[in-house]
């Protein structure tokens, strides 16, 4: 068996090495000779699988480590009768820290209380829930959109345009779609955009076209209140450097890129192949996870809860160091700073997850046992 795959995909020698050989590619670089003689292709977002690339091929199945499939063909592959799967929530916590860590960044500079700020989260699916889910159990005011999940569901959900109007904090979660019943490609236009309340935080960690580029960058130039986090851009790996210099923090399409969420997603699909062969999986995700370098935090049953929150969140991750590393590409040529987002994503740092930290209280103090139970942490 002959198995294609995106070379920043993490264990793969360890998850498919029984499989047969492997061949590892940079992922924007993939082509149709490249797979001819392939019988799986693994991929990421940064790869459009689609008839072009497999016609004529051997591939008879193809694995996405990652949650979003808006590069994938699926039609294609229906007609050609290939299987495939994808890694639905495996980076999810990943995006939750770093939403996380963009709202003390914002804090920070605001002297704002995220406590008394109103959140809206569009999209509900695997990372849009969890981040629900967390904001919800810290205690804050949190309003959902999903229309599909409402249709289907029925549950407590609101418009896009209550969000707009009602929220202080806007954070995007939704795939990326053209059409449909709720499409997405530039859900956020310039028309919308004018119309966020004074002073609200956006926050856009899911695909880069769900808001439109070119207007938010027009919008933050004529409007100072609005502050704007981006993780994802139109474009991508070329980059609207105006646009960058406009946003408080600016990351490469890394807001997932936890260690333990890429070698999930990894595990996820070495399942899924399994699934598809017939075969019982070997290899356990467990047994290849290193120990994580921060293993557990102590507080004071008298600490500030504010404080608390923001040095157990940053002790694991703060995005202010990517934001750093990212503004430093944004100079010269074209070509360069494209190579440049690739080379921050492929070289990217280890980073944990804050879900599992455990985190001691000496004394009683339920407030921060809350927060810390509601961050994922392991409370003792």
């Amino acid at each position: 068996m002959l198995i294609v795959a995106d070379e920043n995909i993490p264990l793969i020698e360890e998850f498919f090495a029984s499989f047969g050989e492997i061949r590892r590619l940079p992922g924007r670089q993939i082509t149709r000779a490249d797979v001819h003689d392939a019988d799986v292709l693994l991929v990421r977002s940064v790869t459009r699988v689609d008839r072009e690339l497999l016609e004529g091929s051997a591939v008879k199945f193809v694995g996405t480590c990652t949650i979003g499939t808006d590069h994938l063909a699926l039609d294609d592959f229906e007609h050609a009768g290939i299987q495939w799967a994808s890694a639905p929530g495996c980076n999810a916590r990943g995006v939750v820290d770093y939403v996380l860590g963009s709202l003390l960044t914002l804090a920070d500079i605001e002297g704002a209380d995220l406590a008394q700020r109103t959140y809206g989260v569009i999209g509900a699916g695997e990372v849009g829930g969890r981040l629900v889910r967390v904001l919800r159990d810290l205690g804050w005011k949190v309003q959902v959109c999903d229309p599909l999940r409402q249709a289907a569901e029925g549950a407590d959900y609101v418009s896009l345009e209550q969000i707009i109007e009602q929220c202080d904090v806007i954070s995007l979660h939704t795939p990326l779609s053209k059409s449909g019943d709720f499409a997405t490609w530039h859900l956020l236009d310039e028309t919308r955009l004018n119309r966020l309340k004074p002073g609200t935080w956006l926050i856009n960690a899911s695909r880069g076209p769900v808001v439109d580029n070119a207007a938010l960058r027009n919008v933050l130039n004529a409007r100072e209140d609005l502050q704007a986090v981006l993780d994802v851009w139109e474009g991508e790996p070329q980059v609207d450097v105006e646009l960058a210099d406009l946003c408080v923090l600016a990351t490469p399409h890394i807001a997932g890129y936890s260690l333990d969420g890429k070698q999930r997603g990894t595990a996820q699909i070495y399942q899924a192949l399994c699934a598809f062969l017939g075969q019982t999986p070997q290899v356990q995700l467990a047994d290849l996870l290193p120990a994580p370098w921060l293993a557990k935090v102590e507080l004071s049953a008298n600490s500030d809860q504010a404080w608390a929150l923001a040095m157990v969140c940053r002790g694991v991750y703060d995005p202010r160091r990517d934001d750093a590393d990212f503004r430093r590409t944004l100079t010269g040529p074209v070509d360069q700073q494209k190579q440049a987002f690739d080379g921050l994503r492929k070289h990217y740092p280890v980073r944990r997850e804050i879900e599992g930290l455990t985190v001691h209280i000496e004394g009683h103090n339920p407030a921060l046992t809350k927060m810390a139970a509601a961050l994922g942490c392991v409370v003792v």
